[in-house]
């Protein structure tokens, strides 16, 4: 069975683009978005909770009033911020969450086997690489305030294959 998972990241409270991002997503008929960090403050989330998929992120290093941001991710059904990592697994695939400025963290996930699929952010450059058998992604920046590029990344769980939208 065919599940796309929409996955986002430093998303810097750049209202407009995560609005463009929400759209794109919803668009697309994701059943899963997962945000790697750095939503930066709380009045982030009732853009991101226009998504009709399910919704787990992970915390970043900007981020400010991290128990007011739990908080109003607690508002809605299906929607979580689950701190500073998430492992979930979906149709057999195991994927790891994470923000990624934890490099040591980071390059683990990459090179340890666990996962199928590593997703991080903190960069704000895409990246998709293989480590073995472990897919890794950054989808790049939503906010678009370091690259100029606002991105999201679609993941196909029947074929694998990431998808980098531009906004």
């Amino acid at each position: 069975m065919t599940v796309l998972v929409g996955l986002l990241a430093d998303t810097h409270d750049h209202l407009p683009m995560v609005r463009a991002a929400v759209r794109v997503l919803n668009h697309e008929g994701v059943e899963l978005v997962l945000h790697a960090g750095d939503f930066i403050a709380p009045f982030v989330i009732p853009e991101l909770m226009k998504l009709r998929a399910q919704f787990v992120g992970v915390f970043g290093n900007n981020d400010g009033d991290r128990e007011l941001l739990k908080k109003k991710a607690s508002e809605r059904d299906r929607f979580e911020i689950r701190g500073g990592f998430a492992s979930i697994s979906l149709n057999g695939i195991q994927i790891a969450l994470l923000h990624g400025h934890e490099q040591d963290l980071l390059k683990s996930l990459q090179q340890g086997g666990a996962f199928d699929l590593v997703v991080y952010g903190h960069t704000h450059r895409i990246d998709t690489t293989q480590h073995g058998k472990t897919m890794v992604v950054n989808p790049g920046e939503v906010c678009g305030y370091l690259t100029g590029t606002s991105t999201v990344a679609i993941f196909d769980t029947s074929t694998t294959e990431i998808d980098i939208v531009e906004l």
